[in-house]
């Protein structure tokens, strides 16, 4: 029985034991079980911790914080897009917790900066950003902002460090990767980064990166010296036109008709000065107008910084520091403007303001409101508006008596001199004067470190070689005599860049004045001291004044007009001083009832100091001063009325070319016949859901390729913008022009039907076979990019900190100037930065918006939550008066001492 049950037994079990193959599919299925089990596991964990380095920096919003060397409690409340306003009893807790509240939102923002401006990037990303490191430390930004700190008053100088203390404090016992996710990713590359403690010299230097971001025609010299090299002076006349003063709008005068208004009445607020003065009110326009180094490789670790050796290579030299300190672009500007009480609903002024710069993750502005807790003489502030991360106070917006705006003034501040240079020695007329050295050691993450040379004159420092036929290009050029100082066979020539920005100056002084001024005269007191950069400022009171002041440290030229590189051995040349503030246009209350500046002249040749050559072409001003006039004619200005006109896509070509491309004989060609069915219906207006906007756009890039581009020098190729309309337009009532002509085409209207058809092909091969498919905003995007690694060249990497792309309207030129370089493509690479309508009747109905958001954490919920508004061309609420500001209230943050 027992081995009949035991056969049994064996018979059973083989009966349910799996064969060899089944039992291995079972091992093998647990196997696979376990193994994405752990897998499971693993990304669980890998997760979690990349949620923990990710939100581990967000910043507290909510409870108490303990924030030793506080005098008293402060107060900072944030909205639902997470704007900060701060109370404090005293100036120095306000910025103080400026200082705590910008470095919880953006400290890497600010830390990176403080790398660019010190020429230390290379201590975070390696030997690629030497040569950038070696081109800041020649120009010595920091160097500049030490001394500008060390002569700060007092009180000035307390601001700074009450700032930088509350920056310290943030800081205070947190790991790099607890203050920002941007430290680890960096760390891998530079193999550990260490934070410093913050200083009023960091602070500061950023207002000189801004400056660069904003320092003129140093470009523009270069494009036209290297131009004379292929054009004649005709054709240099036609491709660098001046402005049109009869057909375009100056900003004191505000008309383009060449007709002056009457003289304006008013008065300052402050009751102590007229805007009026100069040689006679006659003579000053009326309106109450005021007419008033080289990168030589050598052996062994010394190098000599500075960089190129002709003009073309600097200029692409120069082109290369954008992603860094900020797009410089022909067509970069800003528009503001002011209308007053007589003409707007509220029967107070309306202020607007859109400054443009590239766009930048997160956005180089950050919104925030400072609120002494009782504004008297020791705590003046209760101000709103938009600030630099790494700096205290506001740069631009409104306080409860006063609001300004500012865009780019395109003062002439910096020039390119030729320097001839023998045996250590600066050629001069005057005197032989030495080339003075320093020395600056470069630490490059993982390398061993390098050490450069820089080498400057009395002019600046030296950030260029010249050599072969450029000598004779810019001796031609600047029309000099050369007679007694012929080059001797050992003479090298070198480039120095003199610029006000390289000399200390009080620009971080006037900013406090700005958000304290009650009045116009305390306004100028504080726009006396706003050096660098040089912009156009406008204002407004809640007394129903408006007012426009130039400010800005301007240099009063010898025989050099800044058009061109000059000589540095001929000293007549040579800069005579700088411009009085007094001498700089102003205006208060004009008749008309309204300032417009879009960085367009100031006032006709003659009629006021000599601020520059090279404004922006006047489309946008002209735009706007048109609309403002339509919309006074029509009725009362409201504040929805400012947001119209800002947002204005006009294309400033479209109505001049349009009727020419229907006027061309289409024959048989389809594809032109089809171009003039989809333009006769446009109305010229570049909105992004338009096919016509869309083609219109490119057969002007096209125009640009095939008219002109082949007659220009390689190295200025026909980007686009106000400039190259404005060439167009002029050259479209020459029909017979030798531009338009080559082997291909003999006249306008051939060149016009060839560029129709070769645009036509073009915009299918972009956009596909069928126009009902087409829009411009599928060609005009807007990508934001973060400025440190938003270009990395890692695709993760680039996807956690970029942001886009976004579709837009506007376009080069436009009042909604989303601008595009047509000799590239045509993404918009320069913005309106931000945003802002000021009610001076009821500052809580004031508008604004920012290109991003407040926060500069990556997948924050405010990095990027305003970036949707912005494209779409609306604003939010802007509240300011303590119940307002309550009703808006999401978090509230107590600092304690």
């Amino acid at each position: 029985m027992a081995a009949a049950d035991a056969e049994h037994s064996g018979d059973l079990e083989a009966a349910i034991r799996p064969s060899s193959s089944a039992a291995h599919r079972f091992v093998s299925a647990k196997v696979l079980i376990r193994i994405v089990a752990v897998l499971l596991v693993l990304l669980l964990v890998l997760t979690l911790c990349g949620v923990f380095l990710v939100r581990s920096p967000f910043p507290t919003t909510e409870g108490e914080i303990s924030l030793p060397g506080l005098d008293g409690e402060v107060s900072v409340t944030r909205d639902d897009a997470g704007i900060p306003t701060i109370e404090a009893s005293t100036a120095h807790d306000l910025f103080m917790a400026q200082g705590f509240v910008h470095a919880q939102d953006r400290f890497w923002e600010m830390d990176f900066r403080r790398h660019v401006t010190s020429g230390r990037l290379s201590e975070l990303f390696g030997e690629s950003q030497f040569e950038l490191d070696s081109f800041i430390r020649t120009l010595g930004l920091r160097k500049v902002a030490q001394q500008e700190v060390a002569a700060l008053d007092e009180t000035t100088r307390g601001y700074y460090e009450a700032y930088a203390e509350g920056v310290n404090s943030y800081l205070h016992d947190k790991s790099p990767t607890e203050v920002s996710l941007e430290y680890g990713i960096v760390g891998l590359q530079a193999g550990g980064v260490e934070i410093e403690e913050w200083t009023p010299v960091d602070s500061v230097s950023w207002l000189k990166a801004m400056a660069w971001d904003l320092r003129s025609n140093v470009e523009d010299e270069i494009d036209r010296a290297i131009s004379r090299t292929t054009l004649d002076d005709e054709q240099m006349s036609e491709v660098f036109p001046d402005y049109p003063y009869d057909t375009r709008p100056t900003i004191i005068n505000g008309t383009h008709d060449g007709k002056r208004p009457a003289a304006a009445g008013g008065s300052d607020s402050a009751g102590g000065e007229s805007a009026a003065g100069g040689p006679s009110a006659d003579d000053a326009g009326n309106d109450e107008a005021h007419a008033g180094g080289e990168v030589t490789r050598q052996p062994g670790d010394d190098v000599s910084a500075g960089g190129p050796d002709s003009l073309g290579e600097l200029k692409q030299h120069l082109d290369s520091l954008p992603v860094l300190l900020g797009t410089n672009s022909h067509d970069i500007g800003s528009n503001s403007w002011v209308v007053s009480g007589e003409h707007t609903a509220t029967g107070a002024p309306l202020l607007a303001n859109d400054p443009h710069l590239a766009p930048a993750m997160p956005s180089v502005w950050q919104q925030i409101g400072l609120r002494c807790t009782e504004v008297t003489a020791e705590c003046p502030f209760n101000v709103t508006g938009f600030s630099f991360s790494g700096l205290p106070g506001i740069v631009v917006g409104h306080n409860q008596d006063i609001a300004w705006g500012l865009t780019n003034l395109r003062a002439d501040v910096a020039d390119l001199v030729v320097e001839k240079v023998r045996d250590g020695e600066v050629i001069r007329d005057s005197g032989n004067e030495p080339v003075t050295t320093r020395k600056e050691t470069v630490k490059i993450a993982k390398e061993e470190p390098r050490t450069i040379t820089i080498r400057s004159t009395s002019n600046g420092p030296i950030i260029s070689d010249l050599a072969g036929p450029y000598r004779d290009v810019l001796d031609a050029s600047t029309g000099a005599s050369t007679a007694g100082t012929k080059s001797a066979a050992d003479d090298r020539y070198r480039l120095a860049l003199q610029w006000t920005a390289l000399e200390p100056g009080d620009t971080a002084s006037a900013i406090f004045g700005l958000n304290a001024a009650t009045n116009w005269s305390e306004f100028r007191r504080a726009a006396s001291n706003f050096d660098v950069p040089a912009q156009n400022l406008i204002y407004a009171d809640t007394h129903g004044n408006i007012g426009y002041q130039a400010p800005g440290r301007i240099p009063r030229r010898g025989e050099g007009d800044g058009m061109l590189p000059r000589h540095g051995w001929d000293t007549d040349e040579n800069w005579q001083g700088y411009l009085d503030f007094e001498d700089l246009p102003r205006m208060l209350n004009p008749d008309r009832g309204w300032i417009v500046t879009a960085n367009n002249p100031l006032t006709r040749p003659g009629e006021s100091v000599q601020l520059g050559s090279d404004f922006d072409h006047g489309d946008r001003a002209r735009r706007i001063t048109k609309l403002i006039r339509d919309t006074i004619s029509a009725g009362d200005v409201t504040t929805a009325d400012m947001s119209r006109i800002q947002r204005d896509d006009l294309n400033p070509l479209a109505l001049t070319l349009i009727p020419l491309l229907l006027e061309i004989d289409a024959g048989e060609d389809t594809d032109i016949a089809a171009a003039q069915d989809l333009l006769s219906s446009w109305n010229g207006h570049d909105d992004a859901h338009s096919a016509a906007a869309a083609y219109f756009n490119v057969l002007f890039a096209t125009l640009l390729d095939e008219v002109f581009a082949p007659k220009m020098p390689d190295e200025v190729p026909p980007a686009g913008g106000s400039h190259w309309y404005l060439v167009i337009k002029n050259l479209l009532k020459e029909p017979d022009s030798d531009w338009w002509a080559d082997a291909d085409v003999e006249d306008r209207d051939e060149a016009l039907a060839r560029a129709m058809d070769s645009a036509w092909k073009r915009t299918e091969d972009l956009l596909g076979s069928e126009p009902v498919t087409w829009r411009w905003g599928i060609l005009h995007r807007v990508t934001i990019r973060n400025a440190s690694l938003g270009e990395s060249g890692i695709d993760a990497v680039e996807r956690l900190f970029n942001r886009g792309p976004y579709e837009v309207s506007g376009g080069s030129g436009e009042v909604n100037a989303t601008g595009w370089d047509a000799s590239v493509g045509f993404e918009a690479n320069w913005v309106p930065s931000m945003r802002q309508i000021v009610d001076l009747e009821n500052f809580n109905q004031s508008r604004w918006i920012n290109l991003t958001g407040a926060s500069g954490h990556a997948f924050h919920p405010h990095y990027a939550d305003q970036a949707d508004d912005w494209a779409a061309n609306q604003t939010r609420p802007w509240p300011f008066t303590r119940d307002a500001l309550d009703r808006h209230a999401e978090d509230t943050l107590l600092l304690k001492p």
